[in-house]
């Protein structure tokens, strides 16, 4: 288990969140987590490129841990993007309104898909790995740049449909799996523990930064139901602060698979009742979020769950994945997005504290 089981929150609201963001990292021991003198990973979180509230690492989010890292002493600081077959990052990172925040602060980004900033090599985990060696007999791969580096997770609050809560553990799945990581969505908890257990291996120093002013409720990470939540959470023990997220959720975090496994394999601390909350009383709250079912997440359990599963190879493993990959983009980007999640998203720029600010992030561009 981690030395720190400690999650610290803090409630916030937009004319202090900057300032608030300096004292959660404070909370959480920021220079305990970190270790200096090495760069430090920016790694965001882009779970659609159009910017729905809750799916996305807040403008925010990422400018508050800018300076509380720059505060605390750490200078050198980079993000890397990833890429997935239905996320465009250079959209995301543009459409969230992150490029002005890089070129303030004067943040080199880089892509794990790019040649010319990182390079694929093949690693052999020393932890005793639950499923990505099967998964991926010819060799388990990582990206170079994320060797002796530390390494700062900036998900948000919300739901997901094949983990039920997506945070800090989930975050690491797109920077460090390559392309093929859609290949493990059926055995996705054991996944995101291997994944932890490699984080561990080769960052001197991880940390998690979560965002959860507005949250996302429903079939997540991208058609949900923005709350108004109203919190920040930060960590350096990836399963505690994601227990923690999922209590405030509604949830019971050693019911969730992920949380459960990486508890038991001494990964974190999932258990709520074992982590010691610092910052502000959250004892009494719990939101009651729930999974909801669309169409979305009918075909997923089929792809990867139901009795249709044993064609994953053939239709996945295949250049047949375009069609899978077609229909989900149609879906998301030219069908929900226009028909129903960009008037949510309009209407929380209209009404909503959060929205406001995020609307001053767009016109500072």
């Amino acid at each position: 288990m981690p030395q720190h089981s400690k999650v610290a929150v803090l409630r916030t609201r937009p004319e202090t969140v900057l300032e608030d963001y300096g004292r959660l990292l404070e909370l959480a021991g920021v220079r305990e987590c970190l270790a200096p003198g090495v760069t430090t990973i920016l790694k965001d979180n882009i779970s659609w490129h159009y910017p729905f509230p809750g799916a996305n690492t807040t403008p925010w989010q990422l400018e508050g841990t800018i300076l509380a890292l720059r505060k605390a002493g750490y200078q050198d600081l980079s993000c890397v993007q990833n890429r997935t077959v239905v996320i465009d990052a250079l959209k995301g990172e543009d459409l969230n309104h992150y490029r002005p925040i890089f070129r303030r602060y004067d943040i080199p980004v880089l892509y794990n898909f790019r040649p010319q900033d990182m390079r694929w090599i093949q690693y052999v985990p020393k932890t005793r790995m639950l499923v990505l060696d099967r998964i991926f007999p010819e060799g388990i791969t990582i990206p170079d740049y994320f060797v002796g580096k530390n390494i700062v997770h900036l998900p948000t609050v919300k739901c997901h449909i094949y983990t039920t809560t997506t945070g800090a553990m989930k975050n690491a799945f797109g920077g460090l799996l390559n392309t093929h990581r859609h290949w493990t969505h059926t055995w996705i908890h054991e996944t995101l523990v291997d994944l932890l257990a490699i984080q561990r291996e080769i960052h001197p120093g991880i940390l998690a930064v979560m965002d959860g002013t507005t949250a996302g409720d429903g079939p997540g990470p991208r058609l949900m139901r923005p709350v108004t939540m109203n919190l920040i959470l930060a960590s350096a023990d990836q399963v505690a602060i994601d227990a923690v997220a999922a209590r405030l959720m509604g949830f019971d975090p050693l019911s969730i698979r992920y949380i459960a496994l990486a508890h038991e394999a001494g990964l974190g601390c999932g258990d709520p009742r074992e982590i010691e909350v610092v910052g502000d009383d959250i004892s009494g709250e719990q939101w009651h979020f729930r999974l909801a079912r669309n169409f979305h997440t009918t075909m997923a359990w089929l792809s990867w769950y139901g009795p249709t599963r044993v064609l994953q190879k053939l239709i996945f493993r295949t250049p047949l994945v375009v069609i899978p990959t077609l229909v989900s983009e149609i879906y998301h980007d030219y069908y929900r997005w226009p028909m129903k999640e960009r008037r949510i998203a309009e209407e929380w720029r209209r009404t909503s504290p959060w929205g406001q600010l995020f609307q001053h992030y767009a016109e500072a561009r």
